[in-house]
C-alpha cells in the first residue's frame, strides 16, 4: 500500500524520545480534566511530518490528540508506529474524527481495529453527509445504534459530531434532538461549541438535557462580526461568544465530560502558534 505523505515513515522514525516532564505542561489548578487538541487544526503541518506535529502539541502541553478522518487508510503496523510514538510522548489519542461510511457493516471492523491500536475509545462521526429530512435523521441514529451495538462488547464507543446546520431547526426539530433521542446513551454526543453558539442554541442547556452523554467537547469559539475577516470562527479560544466558564461547570457536574479538545478554523496566526496561544489561554481561565 502506497502511504499519503503526510503518513511518511521517515518523519515516524525520525522523532527522538524526550522525558514526560519536558512534554507534559503543568496541569491546571481546577480541572483534572485532559485538554486536547483535534489534529485537523494542523492538517497543513500534519501532511508534512505526523511525528514532528504530535511531538510539537506534547512539548506544547496537549494531554490528547484526536485523528481525523485520512488515518482509516493507514495499515496496521503503521498503526502501531503511531501507538509508539504516543506512548514515548506521553499524549493519548482517546477518540477519532470519522466519515460516515465509516460506520457501514464493511468498513467498520477495519475501522475498530485502527482505533485499538492507537488508544482509541470513541469513533465519532465527523459529518452524516447529505441527510433528507427529519427522517433521514432518524436513520443517521439508527447507523450509530448498530455501530454501538457492535462497539459495546469491546468497551468502546460511538459518537456524533455536530456542526450547524445540526442545531437549526428543521420541520420543527432540531437534528441533534433527533440523534439525541434515537440513540442508545452510551452514544456520545460530542459538543462543538462554536457552532452550536452560532446557531442561536444555548450549549450549557444542551449539556444540561443530556447528562451523561457530552463526553468530550471540541472548544471552539465564535463571535459574530461585520466583515468575513472579522466573523466566525478566526477568533481564538476565549475570544468570542461561548461563556466557557458556565460550559465548563456544566459539562463536569452533568455532561460526564471526559476531555476537552481545542478545535479553530484559522486565525490571525499561523496554526501552530495558534494551537499553543489557544492553550495558553485555555490554562489561564482554568487556573
Amino acid at each position: 500500500m502506497t502511504l499519503p505523505m503526510y503518513l511518511s515513515r521517515r518523519s515516524l522514525l525520525g522523532w527522538t524520545g524526550a522525558t514526560a516532564a519536558a512534554l507534559q505542561g503543568p496541569a491546571t489548578a481546577k480541572s483534572p480534566i485532559p485538554i486536547g487538541i483535534e489534529l485537523y487544526v494542523l492538517r497543513q503541518e500534519m501532511a508534512k511530518d505526523l511525528a514532528g506535529t504530535v511531538r510539537a502539541v506534547a512539548r506544547m502541553g496537549y494531554q490528547v490528540v484526536e485523528f481525523y478522518a485520512p488515518y482509516t487508510l493507514w495499515t496496521t503496523e503503521y498503526a502501531k508506529e503511531v501507538r509508539q510514538l504516543l506512548d514515548e510522548l506521553k499524549i493519548k489519542c482517546l477518540s477519532t474524527h470519522n466519515s460516515a461510511n465509516v460506520f457501514t457493516p464493511e468498513n467498520l471492523s477495519k475501522t475498530i481495529e485502527l482505533n485499538q491500536i492507537i488508544g482509541s475509545k470513541t469513533l465519532v462521526m465527523a459529518s452524516a453527509g447529505q441527510v433528507n429530512g427529519l427522517d433521514g435523521w432518524k436513520g443517521v441514529a439508527e447507523t450509530l445504534t448498530r455501530a454501538q451495538e457492535k462497539l459495546t462488547p469491546l468497551g468502546m464507543r460511538a459518537g456524533f459530531h455536530n456542526h450547524k446546520s445540526e442545531f437549526d431547526v428543521l420541520e420543527g426539530k432540531r437534528p441533534m434532538e433527533i440523534l439525541a433521542a434515537n440513540t442508545p446513551k452510551e452514544v456520545t454526543l460530542q459538543l462543538d461549541v462554536g457552532t452550536c453558539i452560532e446557531a442561536g442554541s444555548d450549549p450549557v442547556a444542551w449539556i444540561k438535557a443530556h447528562p451523561g452523554r457530552i463526553r468530550s467537547i471540541h472548544c471552539k469559539d465564535w463571535a459574530k462580526g461585520n466583515t468575513q475577516e472579522e466573523k466566525s470562527y478566526r477568533v481564538l479560544f476565549g475570544e468570542g461568544q461561548s461563556p466557557w466558564k458556565k460550559i465548563f461547570a456544566a459539562a463536569e457536574k452533568k455532561g460526564g465530560v471526559e476531555f476537552y479538545l481545542i478545535e479553530q478554523e484559522g486565525s490571525r496566526f499561523s496554526p501552530m502558534e495558534t494551537a499553543e496561544r489557544c492553550l495558553a489561554s485555555y490554562r489561564k481561565m482554568r487556573s
